[in-house]
């Protein structure tokens, strides 16, 4: 009997095929079916969260664009309250971190590739504590502290459609509290917001009067320039506030039709 030997190239080519079959099949148990696909869908929405970022970051830096428009009653005041605002802004950011990190793993664990859980592991060894004159309560810190546990368990899951459902019916009530808290400090950020423009627009309004038409024409002509870039500039930051809360009722609603679609235990 002879026995035939297949040649090396047409055996590496074999062999390649059946290594790309078995993560292939590796990863179907996840990713294939089209339930999967919508929970990478809902995933990919973490980006949008970015709104909700960029505005806690102008939360926390309004002293320094309030500072030139304040008397000095009220700049020794607001420079008090800047220590607080920035070391609740750290917090703020956190949860931000840490809604976007489970979306990651999330879309992760449904087959999305393009994630590196690397990073979404990095928000689990921080926390939170609540400051309750902004809004942020206790029962935000509990549900931040339950998402990051969820998250440290979830990145080590294997990639099936059993570990995503368990992960949506654990992470559902943490991830809508947190949720909750980011509208609640969007609601803080708005007001803000406003308080920093009755300061910066009524410093102006109230001061232009007093300018020489004649003498002070230059500064005038400043004035009244700066005074349109600035009411433009709070006109803007209030439709970005409405955006950014329209983002998170978007994915609470979407996260909200998962849980609602998940199969019976």
């Amino acid at each position: 009997m002879t026995t035939r030997y297949l040649p090396r190239q047409a055996l590496s080519i074999a062999c390649a095929l059946l290594l790309s079959l078995f993560f292939s099949l590796l990863g179907g148990c996840a990713s294939s079916t089209p339930r999967m696909a919508e929970v990478r869908s809902v995933a990919a929405d973490a980006p949008k969260l970015n709104a909700y970022h960029e505005l806690t970051e102008r939360y926390r830096s309004a002293y320094e664009r309030q500072q030139p428009y304040l008397a000095p009653a009220a700049e020794a005041r607001e420079r008090l309250l800047d220590t607080d605002r920035k070391a609740a802004s750290d917090d703020f950011r956190r949860i931000d971190d840490v809604v976007q990190a489970y979306l990651q793993v999330l879309g992760a664990l449904a087959g999305d590739r393009q994630y590196d859980l690397r990073e979404p592991i990095k928000v689990v060894g921080t926390g939170i504590k609540a400051w309750p004159d902004t809004g942020l309560q206790d029962r935000h810190v509990n549900a931040y502290t339950a998402l990051t546990r969820l998250i440290a368990r979830a990145v080590t899951a294997p990639m099936q459609e059993r570990a995503v459902n368990q992960l949506l019916r654990d992470a559902d009530e943490p991830v809508q509290q947190l949720l909750d808290a980011m509208r609640t400090l969007l609601r803080l950020y708005d007001r803000a917001n406003d308080n920093e423009q009755r300061i910066v627009l009524g410093m102006l309004e109230t001061e232009m009067p007093y300018l020489n038409a004649d003498r002070d024409r230059l500064l005038l002509a400043l004035a009244r320039s700066h005074l349109q870039e600035k009411k433009a500039e709070y006109r803007l930051i209030g439709l970005r506030h409405t955006l950014a809360r329209q983002h998170l009722d978007l994915i609470a609603e979407r996260h909200r039709a998962l849980i609602d679609s998940l199969p019976q235990p």
